[in-house]
């Protein structure tokens, strides 16, 4: 099946994920939804430091929003924070540094920032695809604690600021590579068989779409939404995936192109009028399983998901 899976979704980002797919979709996008102001609303934005992060957060800034980067490396952020005022001339944006794939940080940052500042809006962005297997230091896989854990528990500890917010909106940057994965919640770490980097950065975007479904049922308050950015050359396509960046660099997307519709989620009250819940690529809300590929997972082994992380997160809570 994974064979199947694999092929049908190659030929589909051929067609849909590449720079002449945005290109395609792009004909139909409606070029009001972002003239926007956003002035008084308030973004986090996780790996906002380069890539998709970066640009989103460079869009926001101006159209006037006040931009907090949740970044690991702090030259980094400083670096991006800096570029950013200059091009948006928004001086609003603000750098935390916090490794989201340390549970501690996240719940601390989250807890100090609920208490400082108001939020409207999460952009649940940072992402991480190690191609060995590698424990944090708390032994939790390296992906799992990144791309899963750290994003549930930044988006659940921020639940009740974001309640308080007009409009509050949740937007994960999943993959399309996660319609090849089958939730699997007996090995959430990947203890068991050969490591794949890759299909574990699949498998953690898979669970990133549970989670926004659930998420979506939990907090009707809340608009949440996951989405494929479709596949773009991004520092860390670069790094993580560079056979695939070599052969595929003339189709890849800009980043400006894979951001798109990130910030189109964030900002266009179009996006509002769509249900609570969806996967989203450029604009549109698209299935999450490819045909005949057999990979819905059921009720319970969801449930099993959320219950397995909530009991992971209370774990490291201070």
């Amino acid at each position: 099946m994974s064979l199947y899976r694999n092929a049908v979704w190659f030929l589909k980002g051929l067609q849909e994920y590449t720079k002449s797919g945005y290109e395609a979709a792009a004909k139909h996008f409606t070029a009001t939804d972002l003239e926007v102001d956003l002035s008084g609303r308030s973004f986090i934005i996780t790996g906002a430091n380069s890539g998709i992060g970066k640009t989103t957060a460079n869009e926001i800034a101006k159209r006037g929003g006040t931009v907090h980067l949740v970044c690991r490396n702090k030259s980094r952020a400083e670096e991006a924070k800096k570029e950013i005022v200059e091009q948006s001339k928004n001086e609003k944006i603000h750098v935390h540094i916090v490794d989201m794939s340390s549970p501690r940080q996240v719940w601390e940052f989250a807890s100090g920032f609920s208490q400082n500042h108001s939020v409207n809006v999460l952009i649940n962005n940072a992402g991480c695809m190690v191609n060995q297997r590698e424990l944090t230091e708390d032994g939790l896989e390296k992906n799992f604690s990144t791309n899963t854990l750290g994003t549930f528990i930044l988006t659940t500890a921020l639940v009740p600021a974001l309640k308080k917010s007009q409009d509050p909106r949740v937007i994960t940057v999943s993959s399309g590579g996660m319609l090849v994965q089958k939730l699997n919640v007996e090995d959430l770490q990947f203890e068991k068989g050969t490591f794949d980097g890759t299909m574990a950065y699949a498998q953690n975007k898979r669970q990133q779409v549970v989670m926004t479904e659930r998420w979506a049922a939990q907090h009707k308050e809340i608009h949440f939404s996951s989405m494929h950015p479709g596949w773009a050359d991004t520092p860390a396509v670069q790094t993580s995936m560079p056979d695939f960046h070599a052969k595929m660099k003339n189709k890849l997307r800009s980043e400006e192109q894979g951001a798109d519709t990130v910030v189109w989620l964030a900002v266009s009250d179009a996006a509002l009028r769509q249900p609570s819940g969806l996967f989203f690529q450029d604009r549109k809300a698209v299935p999450t399983h490819l045909p005949l590929a057999l990979s819905k997972s059921s009720p319970a082994e969801e449930e099993k998901l959320m219950n397995t992380l909530e009991q992971l997160a209370e774990k490291f809570k201070p």
